[in-house]
Parts: C-alpha cells; sequence; structure tokens
C-alpha cells in the first residue's frame, strides 16, 4: 500500500524530476514529493529487477549525519543494534524506538568516519526522526539533516553489478552484501553500498551535497547508468515496483508493518535489536514483551484461490478472526496473491486460513518469505 500525500500540501521535487517527466514517468505526490509510480508497467518493471536490473531515484529517502566524540554513545541509545560492532564504511539496519518500544522507523546506519555516521530513514519520518534526535542531543553532537541536497539511487537486479562495474575502477566484486565505500563512479564521488529493498543484489548510490537548483551531476550519473544499463535491458523503475518488489521479499514498510504501536519482536525483525548491547530507549519494554510473551506476529500469506489481499483485510480461521492483512498484492512473479500481516501467534506455513475479501472467504495458506524461491531469484541465487 503506497501513502498518498494530501491534497493542497507543497510537492517537493526530485532532481532528476526532468528526466523522469521525459521518460514518460506517471508522477504521483507520496509523503511531500512528486514521485514516479512507474514508467511503463510495475509489471515490466518489476520483472526487470527480478531478471536483469531497474534503477530507481529514491532520492525521498531522508539522510541524516550524526557527528562529534559521543555520536556513538548517542546512537546506542537511541538505535537497537550495535553501532559498536561498525568499521568505516560498514552498515546495519537498525531502528528507532519509543519508550513503549514501538518503532518510531527502521533505518540503516552507516560509519563513515571514526566520529561521523549517515542515518538513512524513511521519507515519511525525516522530520520525526531529526526532531527525536535533537532532542535526545547533547552539545557534543552534531546532527544535521542533509535529505535535501542528496541524491539517493538503488541499482538492483543479477545484473546490477556487471552495469555498475562499467562505471568505476572500484571492484565490486570484493564488496559483500551491507558493505560501503567512497569511489568514483563516471568521475564523481559517491557513496556505494552493497544493500537495496527488492530482494535482489545490488547497490544503493548516494551522491551528496548536490544543489537543487543545479542537478547537473545526479542527472550525468543517471544518464551513465541507464547507458551503461543498454544491454543489459535496464528499466527505470517506480514507486509501484519498488513495493511488489520488497512484499514478495518479506520486507517490511513503514506505516503498514511498522508503526509507534508495534515493537521489533512483533515484526520478526529482532535480528536489528541487540538487547544485550546495554541501555537504549526502549529496551526494557521489549525486556519485558519477551519475558511475557507476544500477543501478534507478522506472518506471510499466500492466496490459494484468486484474489487480492487489501490493506485491512481480515485472515480468519474456522470463521473466526485471528489478523488482518498489512500488505498485499498480485505478485508479478508468481501470479498469485501475496500478504504480510498480524496474526495470533501459533500460526505455521501450512496452515489454511482465508482472507475476508469484500465479505466473502478466499483460501489462503500461511507461508514463509521470501515468497520467491531463493534459488532462483534474490540476492543468494544459485
Amino acid at each position: 500500500m503506497i501513502a498518498i500525500t494530501p491534497r493542497g500540501q507543497r510537492m517537493k521535487q526530485l532532481q532528476l524530476d526532468r528526466i523522469h517527466r521525459s521518460l514518460g514517468a506517471e508522477m504521483v505526490p507520496f509523503v511531500g514529493w512528486e514521485m514516479p509510480l512507474k514508467y511503463t508497467s510495475i509489471s515490466e518493471e518489476h520483472m526487470a529487477v527480478r531478471s536483469a536490473v531497474g534503477i530507481f531515484d529514491i532520492s525521498h529517502m531522508g539522510e541524516i549525519l550524526v557527528r562529534g566524540k559521543t555520536a556513538i554513545e548517542f546512537l546506542q541509545r537511541l538505535t537497537t543494534n550495535d553501532v559498536s560492532l561498525l568499521g568505516i564504511f560498514g552498515s546495519q539496519y537498525s531502528t528507532v524506538l519509543n519508550e513503549r518500544g514501538g518503532i518510531k522507523d527502521d533505518i540503516f546506519v552507516y560509519r563513515l568516519d571514526e566520529e561521523e555516521y549517515l542515518v538513512v530513514v524513511n521519507a515519511v519520518n525525516v522530520e520525526k526522526i531529526y526532531d527525536w534526535f535533537m532532542q535526545h542531543s547533547s552539545g557534543s553532537t552534531e546532527i544535521e539533516d542533509i535529505t535535501l541536497k542528496t541524491v539517493m539511487l538503488a541499482l538492483q537486479g543479477p545484473k546490477a553489478e556487471s552495469v555498475l562495474q562499467q562505471l568505476t575502477d572500484f571492484d565490486l566484486g570484493e564488496m559483500k552484501r551491507f558493505e560501503a565505500d567512497l569511489m568514483k563512479v563516471v568521475d564523481l564521488e559517491l557513496l556505494v553500498s552493497r544493500t537495496g529493498y527488492t530482494g535482489e543484489d545490488g547497490f544503493e548510490l548516494y551522491l551528496m551535497d548536490e544543489p537543487a537548483s543545479n542537478p547537473s551531476r545526479s542527472e550525468k550519473l543517471w544518464n551513465a547508468i541507464m547507458d551503461a544499463g543498454q544491454m543489459s535491458g535496464i528499466k527505470p523503475c517506480g514507486l509501484g515496483a519498488r513495493d511488489t518488489t520488497r512484499l514478495e521479499a518479506g520486507y517490511v514498510l513503514y506505516g503498514n508493518e511498522l508503526t509507534e504501536d508495534t515493537t521489533p519482536l512483533e515484526a520478526r525483525i529482532s535480528y536489528a535489536v541487540k538487547l544485550e548491547k546495554g541501555e537504549f530507549i526502549g529496551r526494557g519494554a521489549l525486556k519485558e514483551q519477551k519475558n511475557v510473551g507476544l500477543k501478534r506476529v507478522r506472518i506471510g500469506l499466500r492466496m490459494l484461490e484468486r484474489g487480492v489481499p487489501r490493506h485491512g483485510y481480515k485472515f480468519m480461521r474456522e470463521d473466526k478472526e485471528v489478523g488482518h492483512v498489512t500488505s498485499g498484492t498480485i505478485s508479478p512473479l508468481l501470479n498469485t496473491g501475496i500478504a504480510m500481516g498480524y496474526a495470533n501467534p501459533g500460526l505455521v506455513p501450512g496452515d489454511k486460513l482465508a482472507v475476508d475479501i469484500r465479505e466473502k472467504p478466499h483460501a489462503a495458506e500461511v507461508a514463509n518469505w521470501p515468497f520467491y524461491n531463493p534459488d532462483k531469484y534474490g540476492f543468494s541465487r544459485k
């Protein structure tokens, strides 16, 4: 489910807005930005990512720099993963919690230097997380929101490495998943990480200090990647394919699977939480929940008959409501309905449920994610 910005709110434009429109993108308002929903079709763009390579402009994502001698102590207290484990240019998936253990945002943290970190946040939460950081910072920790002068692109798919390698002397084959580094790409210095939100291998590229009034460098980067990818079947991809690929991979979306009333334990992203590292905001609530036991957990669902499981639809078992859908779609790869949602604990893959679609039960079963065969698709394909 894609959140749309309310009418009447002034939209921010991507620095590559002119290029997206020239490619025929269908532009939609999204959390304060004008964003490409699709260029051709969501299904076509989705399949390009699964079989070849796609490029996404995700410059709406937020970037916050945290600097200073106490930066590491600050992030240890404000985030759930163990920042002390990061070497220079290391990255980790993490969350920021409220005092009740609810998720204020799910984030990526990069260590850029001994006393400098980059925190990447969801577009909808940039102001909230920046204000939260400022509220808890001391004078020795510098917090800077660099979102509006940062261009962020995602190059995703099994051919992503071969495309990007044409544009840099850096040996991308040596870069492991979740690693990052500074490198020259078409004579532009970028922070490049082997990360993404599609389930596929790929890279996220950060071009910083790019003034919105003169996007020449970002246009140069986009055009160079598109040219390098022509023989590989590269496709520009919009929000639609970003949503369907992440759902097939079983990745959570803030506002759907994650909210301030949802904990990382319920969302089954406890790998982003290190309770043993010491005190952090929300730790006590998580410890208590772990001791008492969960009342609901995130599950995956695959439809056994035709039907689209939409956000908010109920899960039924023997005519009793046991949960609800948070994200659902027709998988372009599998050509069947898939969903994620929250349900009572105890359900296991293969358990039969029904989704209440327009007051009629449609057969489904609990399924693990990724919904595709990881031997054939995704970053671990053989």
